[in-house]
């Protein structure tokens, strides 16, 4: 093998290529990138034995081959050259890395080791703009939980609901987000039963979409997404768990959300925000409810006590509730809208939360159970 470069052609492919293997963990071939010149072209391949990544580049082909090279340590050294012409060339097991008069040799890796990766089936292929997907992901993945034991609730679930529109959601446990959005075409790829991502794709798979549209595809059991330009193409396999059935806890609790506070966001955040620092015992905010202000409260025993007061619209049965302040936080943090609404069905039950602007979105989250004496009464206000 024989072919120049451009650094500049590469290096983001590189990267991304990189970030997907392991460092030192795993086998040897899964610490592999595979170069293959052929066509005018740099094909760059990595895998974790999971998530597969190819770009397809620019380049000035002398002889055609195939090679694997250790991937974190040709990434970290394309990276490091400077702009311009690089020179790749393949001598007995060496490749050799040369810019100007530097030279730079790399151990290969056997081409037993190399394995063809899924092709993009591209009968299914449908558009969706990379923000989008990008904000979705964002809006739900802080809500699907950690904890490998959970199965179905470590994934984000896609499923298609009424005639065209589309569900995306999150479990946790003690928390819950929906995003729905209308999409005719990629409605009509998804399975009935829909499928689930897991998380830990979720995160490479925001690396690497950029604002650009993609093409998304599917096959039985994998998800595929490709750059318009086809230069591109992301895959993983598809979760084989099964995702709770959401439906029933919605309608279940639909008719008991009585009682509804309508609140700035920003306001609450920034106060939320400061009476944190006085959660060293209970993590969470005492909320009192009235028609025209709520009244936050928290507690310390080292640290001290806060108090404040915020203007608010308030209908409702409940008085007083008490909710985790760094969960608040974080859920209020990923809508857009100035204004929010909370819906309370009871003390210890769910809670709802909404903006004016985030439309087909919202949150649940669930209340904490505390014993009302530890905190202050209107009286001693």
């Amino acid at each position: 093998m024989f072919i120049k470069i451009i650094k500049e052609d590469v290096i983001e492919g590189l990267q991304k290529s990189s970030s997907i293997i392991p460092v030192k963990t795993g086998a040897a071939f899964l610490r592999t990138i595979w170069l293959e010149a052929k066509e005018n072209k740099l094909k760059i391949r990595a895998t974790d034995s999971n998530i597969e990544f190819t770009g397809n580049y620019p380049a000035i082909i002398g002889e055609e081959g195939l090679v694997g090279v250790q991937g974190k340590t040709f990434a970290d050294l394309v990276r490091k050259l400077k702009p311009g012409e690089i020179s790749l060339r393949l001598d007995d097991k060496t490749l050799v890395v040369e810019q100007g008069k530097s030279k730079y040799c790399l151990p290969t890796s056997d081409s037993s080791w190399f394995q063809e990766f899924d092709s993009f089936p591209n009968e299914n292929k449908v558009l969706l703009s990379g923000d989008i997907l990008k904000d979705i992901i964002n809006k739900v993945s802080y809500c699907i939980s950690d904890d490998d034991t959970m199965e179905g609730m470590t994934c984000m679930s896609f499923k298609a609901v009424d005639d065209e529109y589309i569900e995306i959601c999150g479990l946790n446990g003690h928390q819950f987000a929906l995003f729905k959005f209308q999409n005719e075409n990629i409605h009509k790829i998804l399975p009935e039963d829909g499928f689930l991502i897991s998380k830990k794709f979720l995160g490479e798979l925001k690396k690497w979409l950029s604002e650009d549209e993609i093409e998304i595809s599917l096959s039985n059991r994998r998800l595929f997404f490709r750059t318009k330009d086809n230069t591109e193409i992301f895959s993983f396999p598809l979760s084989t768990y099964n995702f709770p059935n959401y439906h029933e806890l919605l309608n279940k609790y639909e008719d008991q959300f009585n009682s509804v506070l309508e609140i700035n966001k920003n306001d609450l955040i920034e106060s939320l925000d400061r009476l944190r620092i006085f959660n060293s015992e209970t993590s969470s905010t005492y909320f009192k409810l009235n028609e025209n202000e709520l009244l936050l409260y928290v507690e310390g025993n080292e640290i001290g006590e806060a108090y404040e007061s915020l203007p608010c619209n308030y209908k409702g049965s409940i008085n007083d509730i008490v909710l985790l302040t760094k969960d608040v936080i974080d859920i209020l943090s990923h809508f857009d809208s100035e204004i929010v609404k909370f819906y309370f069905s009871g003390k210890t039950d769910p809670c709802k939360i909404v903006g004016e602007e985030d439309y087909n979105y919202f949150v649940i989250t669930m209340p904490v159970e505390i014993e009302e004496e530890v905190y202050y009464t209107e009286e001693e206000a």
